[in-house]
C-alpha cells in the first residue's frame, strides 16, 4: 500500500485561542507519546518519546512561505503559525531551529504540545522561542492520566508535572492550557479541583476547558454535558483568572456591540453567563428578554441552575474546526 501524502502545512483555518491560524504538520501520521481516548485523528500508530527527525527546517520553512503567499494572494490573513500535527510536534528533533527559522517571517508561532517531554530541558529550550505555547493537562492524578491519555509506558506523570512546573518558571511567552473534560473520568469534582489547583500554580495567561467534538478513538467516549462543562467552569473560575470553554463553537466577540443575539451566543460558547449579567447584557444592547426565550425554545441557548444561580450557555455541539 503506498504512504499517504503528508502536508506540511493546512489552512488557515478559523481558531478561538489563535484568530487564522496556518496549520504546521511537522510529524507523520500518528506519530506520539499518548494514545488518548479522545483522538479525532485516531489510535497512534508509532508510540515513542524520543525526539527524531522528520523532516528538515528547510522544507518547512519553504513549504510556509508557498503557503503564505498562496494565502495573501487569496487575501486571507494569517494572526499565527500553528505547530498542530497529526501527532506531538516536540517528537520533532528540529522543533526548535525550525520555529527560529518561522520568527524570521514576522508572524507569531503557536507550538500545540501534550507536555510529555517538556521535563527535558533541550525540549523546554526548543518550545521557548515559540509566542505562544498551549500545555495539555487533563488530570493530575496518575490513574485517571493513564485511563485517559494512555501514555507511552516509559512516562511518568509526576516527570511531566514537573517539567511543566520548570516550563512554566523559564517561559517568557504566552502559556495556556488546555483540558478535555470526558465523561465519568475526569469531571469528578475531586479531579477537576486538584487540576485546576496545578494550573494555578504555573499561572497560565488562560485555561481552557474542552470536550470532543468530533469522533473518538475509542468508542463510547463521549465529552462532559452541558452541567459538567458549568461545574468545571465555575471550579477552575474559583481559583484562575481566565477560564474559557472550548466546545466547538463559532468564534465571536466578547462586548456588546448593538446586536444582542451575537452578543450573547458569542460569550455564553466561552462563558457560562449568571441570569443578572444576561440582563445587564440585554439592557446595554437594548434588547428584551423574549430573545432569551426565543434562543430557549430553538435550542441556541441552555438555561442550568448552579448553587442556586440561573446561568445561561451555548449546548455542546459538533464543530468544523477545533485547534
Amino acid at each position: 500500500m503506498a504512504e499517504a501524502e503528508h502536508h506540511l502545512t493546512f489552512g488557515p483555518v478559523p481558531s478561538r485561542r489563535l484568530g487564522q491560524s496556518l496549520g504546521i504538520n511537522n510529524v507523520t501520521t500518528k506519530s506520539c507519546s499518548y494514545t488518548c481516548v479522545y483522538c479525532q485523528v485516531g489510535e497512534t500508530s508509532d508510540k515513542f518519546i524520543e525526539p527524531r527527525s522528520f523532516f528538515s527546517p528547510e522544507e518547512i520553512y519553504d513549504a510556509v512561505v508557498e503557503r503564505l503567499r498562496q494565502t495573501k494572494e487569496s487575501g486571507q490573513r494569517v494572526d499565527y503559525l500553528t505547530f498542530v500535527p497529526d501527532g506531538e510536534p516536540t517528537l520533532d528533533a528540529s522543533l526548535g531551529e525550525t520555529i527560529s527559522a518561522l520568527r524570521g517571517l514576522k508572524i507569531p508561532v503557536a507550538v500545540i504540545t501534550n507536555s510529555t517531554l517538556l521535563s527535558r530541558a533541550e525540549e523546554r529550550t526548543a518550545l521557548a522561542v515559540a509566542d505562544l505555547v498551549s500545555v495539555k493537562i487533563d488530570s493530575v492524578d496518575e490513574a485517571i492520566w493513564r485511563r485517559i491519555n494512555l501514555p507511552h509506558r516509559d512516562l511518568q506523570l509526576s516527570d511531566i508535572l514537573q517539567g511543566l512546573r520548570q516550563f512554566a518558571t523559564e517561559y517568557t511567552g504566552n502559556l495556556i492550557t488546555d483540558t478535555m473534560l470526558i465523561a465519568g473520568l475526569n469531571d469528578g469534582a475531586d479531579a477537576l479541583n486538584h487540576t485546576a489547583d496545578f494550573i494555578d500554580s504555573i499561572s497560565p495567561q488562560t485555561a481552557y476547558l474542552a470536550v470532543p467534538t468530533r469522533p473518538t478513538t475509542v468508542k463510547g467516549v463521549h465529552g462532559v454535558d452541558e452541567a459538567g462543562l458549568l461545574r468545571a467552569h465555575q471550579i477552575y473560575s474559583s481559583r484562575l483568572k481566565e477560564v474559557e470553554l472550548l466546545t466547538g463553537h463559532e468564534v465571536g466577540e466578547f462586548a456588546h456591540s448593538g446586536n444582542a443575539r451575537n452578543d450573547l451566543l458569542a460569550i455564553t460558547a466561552v462563558h457560562p453567563m449568571r441570569e443578572d449579567d444576561v440582563r445587564q447584557l440585554l439592557a446595554d444592547d437594548r434588547a428584551e428578554w423574549g430573545l432569551i426565550e426565543r434562543l430557549l425554545s430553538d435550542g441556541e441557548l441552555k438555561v442550568l441552575e448552579y448553587e442556586g444561580s440561573n446561568f445561561y450557555l451555548r449546548p455542546v455541539r459538533c464543530a468544523r474546526h477545533h485547534i
